[in-house]
């Protein structure tokens, strides 16, 4: 039986990473807050079904509702106003964000064409990860003669790690497959 990631992050992880970040305490260590999938769809504008679909793909890929996000700001160079809908986003927590890092690292990434590992340099300086994916087909849970158009998003790794050393460490014994530089 296939231990579980969350699970492996207590038992194995934890103790790693105080050895590994020279931490004084178990509670020091990093630990993932919460997962954001955002898609951006500048096209809702013209196009409204395509947000029900966006919305269809993030609620198959996570299992939970989305949100829909409105523009704050008028920029009449994109023909937008404020209130506008823009795009869709999922805050995953607990179980389900611990599930879906699972699906993601085990079977979505070895399914990306030419996958040679995801770039270590993506972190925001606070420990945070974010992953962009050029479509959703990766999901085994999208039927791709179910979806209406290929549509990109992001995947944002929330941890309470103070700096990308950290943040790196706890992902890579997670199991992300950092790219090697060189």
């Amino acid at each position: 039986m296939a231990i579980r990631l969350k699970e492996r992050y207590e038992k194995e992880i934890v103790p790693a990473l105080v050895q590994m970040l020279d931490l004084k305490n178990v509670m020091e260590a990093p630990k993932l807050e919460k997962v954001v999938l955002n898609i951006g769809l500048g096209e809702a504008l013209e196009n409204a079904k395509a947000l029900d679909a966006a919305v269809e793909d993030l609620s198959r890929i996570t299992g939970q509702r989305p949100v829909v996000t409105k523009a704050k700001k008028s920029i009449a160079n994109f023909k937008l106003r404020e209130g506008r809908t823009i795009g869709a986003k999922v805050t995953l927590r607990g179980e389900r964000m611990w599930s879906f890092l699972d699906r993601l690292m085990n079977l979505a990434l070895p399914r990306v064409r030419d996958f040679r590992g995801v770039s270590p340099d993506s972190f925001d300086g606070r420990g945070n990860y974010t992953l962009g994916f050029r479509e959703q087909l990766i999901f085994p849970e999208i039927d791709y003669d179910q979806i209406d158009k290929i549509r990109g998003f992001e995947v944002s790794i929330v941890t309470t790690a103070d700096n990308d050393e950290a943040g790196r460490a706890l992902l890579r014994l997670l199991g992300k497959p950092f790219r090697s530089e060189g």
